[in-house]
């Protein structure tokens, strides 16, 4: 953990807070919580009401949607510095959950009651329009996801999934069963894929993680089916 104090972690990753005006953001400190999750627990569950407007400041959650099959479909993930478009939505236009989240990692988050929340989106232009300005930015992303699902085959969408989780050292520290959630495929399909193109020398596979060999290839990869 970071030797700063929790308010000074969420400070400095939320710098939009710091120029709010002196009584808005002695209202912020004064409610916000800070929330510890340990890898794997449930940051919400869909259906559930939102009670506060969370920012990531350590570790990260996922939030996927569950079909009826039980398959996963990675929708966004929340990096430190981030928040949740889901949250935003909620807080801003009522109703539940429509997706579900977990913590990557151990996580902290930062947590502002939504009466709070509500409060200061009223009366604070600053905090508004880092709100508003952020959750275009999101919702952004969520379109280039749908684009992506609607218009890139599925084989395409792991090629560029591959690059990019890709660390340093073009590593891709993740299973089969991991890459097939995150694209909500299923485990032999991505395992078909994968071993294609270790026979082409692109990559090489081993257990829980998959060497990138010819990352310019993959990148630039196209579906022949």
């Amino acid at each position: 953990m970071p030797s700063t104090s929790p308010v000074e972690r969420w400070l400095t990753l939320f710098p939009a807070f710091t120029v709010l005006a002196p009584e808005d953001l002695a209202e912020a400190r004064a409610n916000v919580r800070f929330l510890a999750l340990e890898e794997g627990a449930v940051a919400y569950h869909t259906g559930a009401e939102c009670p506060s407007y969370v920012m990531c400041l350590e570790g990260g959650t996922r939030t996927f949607k569950v079909s009826p099959a039980g398959r996963e479909l990675l929708i966004y993930r929340v990096a430190p510095g981030g928040t949740c478009v889901l949250t935003t939505q909620c807080l801003l236009a009522g109703g539940t959950f429509p997706a579900e989240s977990v913590a990557e990692a151990p996580t902290r988050l930062a947590a502002l009651p939504a009466t709070t929340f509500h409060a200061l989106m009223e009366r604070s232009p600053p905090f508004r329009r880092f709100v508003l300005d952020d959750y275009a930015s999101l919702l952004t992303s969520m379109i280039s996801l749908v684009d992506e699902v609607a218009f890139s085959s599925l084989d395409e969408r792991l090629a560029r999934l591959l690059v990019t989780e890709a660390g340093p050292a073009g590593i891709v520290a993740k299973t089969h069963q991991q890459l097939a959630a995150d694209l909500g495929s299923v485990r032999e399909v991505i395992s078909r894929y994968l071993g294609e193109w270790e026979k082409t020398g692109w990559i090489r596979t081993s257990r829980g993680s998959i060497a990138l060999l010819d990352k310019k290839a993959l990148a630039g990869y196209r579906s022949r089916r």
